[in-house]
């Protein structure tokens, strides 16, 4: 047995490990062309208005100032826009989720009558779009939806492409399993819920992640349907925070004493991306595991 594993053991020849090390620099230079500005954002939000102004990039800054995030943490409305974009990502991508998959489940079955036909209206949405005034005539004067969570959450309830990645997933699963399950005397319903969805959950990481982070950078939708300030999620605020930024550097009656000196406006606004991304910076690592698996999957079957 050792002669035989000897004789078919494959040898690496010093091509190989040239082009393997060649493979590594690669990789690690486009890591780190991929991190670098962030890196910088990151340094910028803690620098000064001189060395912003001198430098054209650093990573880290000589005077650390802290001057941006005391300016945007003044009044304390970023932490209520914080929370209204937790709960906006949270109930958005469960509500997503349920209408996504759901739609997704029959339309993978092989014996649901009218699917090819669903299933074309469906990728029609992701060609063709009502446009913004009609979207906004049914959001608003037809479903009074104003200045409500619903106006963020029913517009976007289903993804096209989302949904069709839970298809092709759902259609990769063993049929097996649902054959078994009816022989038992499992519902639609049950084998869904107790079968396909814990055998599917690569694909709900990934797919709730394109989600969430959707949410979590909702502007648009937010500054067309939302007009209640209590209800401003953490991106409207933000850039209200960074307008301010803007005026404050010109105005000479504001007394920035309290705050060692008004921040600089690219400080502000380097901070502010730092505050908003942060947080889905913060949950990717728990579902990494997950993410490239759900989504090859998911794009190959079918």
């Amino acid at each position: 047995m050792a002669l035989f594993h000897n004789d078919n053991k494959i040898k690496r020849t010093p091509g190989d490990a040239t082009i393997q090390v060649l493979i590594y620099i690669f990789v690690g230079l486009f890591a780190l062309a991929t991190v670098m500005p962030f890196l910088y954002v990151l340094a910028g939000s803690f620098a000064t208005e001189a060395e912003l102004t001198e430098k054209r990039f650093f990573i880290v800054p000589s005077v650390f100032s802290l001057n941006a995030y005391r300016f945007i943490l003044k009044d304390g409305q970023i932490f209520r826009g914080l929370g209204n974009s937790l709960f906006v990502t949270i109930i958005g991508t469960i509500i997503n989720l349920l209408f996504s998959t759901t739609l997704a489940y029959p339309l993978a079955r092989s014996d649901f009558r009218w699917r090819n036909g669903i299933t074309n209206m469906v990728i029609i949405t992701m060609l063709f779009s009502g446009g913004m005034i009609p979207s906004y005539i049914l959001v608003v004067n037809i479903l009074h939806l104003k200045n409500t969570w619903w106006a963020l959450w029913l517009p976007g309830a289903v993804n096209a492409f989302n949904m069709i990645i839970i298809k092709n997933y759902f259609q990769g699963l063993p049929k097996e399993l649902e054959e078994a399950s009816h022989m038992d005397g499992a519902t639609d319903l049950q084998i869904f819920i107790k079968v396909v969805l814990p055998l599917s959950k690569p694909v709900l990481a990934s797919v709730g992640l394109f989600y969430a982070v959707g949410h979590w950078n909702a502007y648009f939708n937010a500054l067309l349907y939302i007009d209640n300030s209590s209800m401003y999620v953490a991106q409207i605020i933000l850039r209200n925070i960074m307008n301010q930024a803007s005026q404050a550097e010109t105005d000479e009656k504001m007394d920035w004493s309290a705050l060692g000196g008004a921040p600089p406006s690219k400080a502000v606004k380097m901070a502010s991306t730092v505050v908003a991304t942060v947080p889905i910076l913060v949950v990717y690592p728990f579902i990494q595991k997950f993410f490239t698996k759900g989504v090859m999957v998911g794009a190959v079957k079918g």
